[in-house]
């Protein structure tokens, strides 16, 4: 069905068939320096949904960046109907500071929905709840681990959805996990305006890796197709193994602090004792290893030179939704 229907958003028309670029501009640096959110909006002349692919929540979460920047070059972001909207950085002024969190300390993420005179990070949640989500009808946002932490790529979505699980399904991560929606977050906000979103995470922050970035833009294409607005000048990447799904897991701590050695078994299944890296101190007196609390997959591992006495450094499954679907076990 041809669509007919303009798109108003912050003050902009945007007409069938339109291409362009709209900027949020809520606040100002110090230096009264205008910092400005770029909105890329691609519309088919044929109507269809409104998705939207957002990343830069956290503003040192630069591999959830690249993924969308990855989209927009190379025009997978022009829909064969419907609309896609990007947002590559929606925190702006961490991504300025290379921070996680606002110039205030405030995590982005923990304030949605907002309120229009609220913290600066609460101003700029209230305005995506109020500008931008009022028209999106399928989301994803991605994200990466915090500080040292690297994810295997992975989708995050709430228990007993089963519509956002068949979607899942589509974007097939090798890894979903079934986590709850935690309140401020926006996934929590978009879910409660009927808006289908699913959270990408993967890779660690200040970094980009592009085994990361390739699974990120392959899951967004087979997102599109399955909703019929994948360009046919894209091709899909063949899915060997069917995403694994987890429903319990949990972090391994390091018991004492020291030089951390991981032996990079990320995404891999490991057996109860599997020796994943070890503690040492600089002087050469002690050499802890680091095993495996029980059969698993390692969807996360701590990089961080350094670590501490509690630190998280593993992230184990410990209960899979399907285990006749498990991939093969490296």
């Amino acid at each position: 069905m041809k669509n007919t229907k303009p798109l108003f958003i912050l003050n902009e028309t945007i007409l069938p068939g339109e291409r362009k670029t709209i900027y949020m501009e809520i606040a100002k640096l110090h230096t009264a320096t205008k910092l400005k959110i770029p909105v890329i909006i691609e519309r088919s002349k044929i109507d269809g949904p409104t998705v939207l692919f957002s990343a830069g929540i956290h503003g040192d979460e630069i591999n959830g960046v690249e993924i969308v920047r990855s989209l927009i070059v190379q025009k997978i972001n022009k829909p064969l109907r419907g609309t896609i909207i990007c947002i590559p950085v929606v925190n702006i002024f961490s991504f300025v500071n290379k921070s996680r969190e606002f110039p205030d300390g405030r995590d982005l993420n923990r304030v949605f929905p907002g309120s229009k005179k609220g913290s600066l990070a609460s101003q700029f949640a209230f305005h995506i709840i109020k500008d931008i989500i009022p028209h999106i009808d399928y989301a994803v946002d991605f994200h990466a681990g915090g500080a040292s932490r690297f994810n295997a790529a992975q989708i995050r979505i709430a228990p007993h959805n089963e519509e956002l699980k068949k979607l899942a399904d589509v974007f097939s991560a090798p890894f979903t996990l079934y986590s709850k929606n935690i309140a401020g977050t926006f996934r929590n906000a978009c879910e409660k305006r009927n808006v289908k979103m699913l959270l990408f995470e993967g890779g660690k922050s200040l970094d980009i890796n592009d085994h990361i970035a390739e699974e990120g833009v392959n899951g967004a294409k087979r997102l599109l197709a399955h909703l019929n607005m994948l360009s046919p000048h894209h091709k899909l990447s063949q899915v060997t193994d069917s995403t694994i799904y987890i429903s319990k897991s949990s972090w391994v701590r390091a018991k004492r602090s020291g030089l951390f050695h991981d032996y990079n078994k990320i995404g891999c299944y490991v057996k109860k004792g599997f020796v994943l890296g070890s503690i040492t101190d600089p002087f050469g007196k002690f050499e802890q290893k680091v095993k495996a609390p029980n059969d698993g997959y390692i969807i996360n591992a701590n990089h961080a030179p350094i670590v501490y006495q509690g630190d998280a450094i593993y992230h184990i499954s410990n209960e899979l939704m399907h285990h006749d679907e498990e991939r093969s076990k490296d």
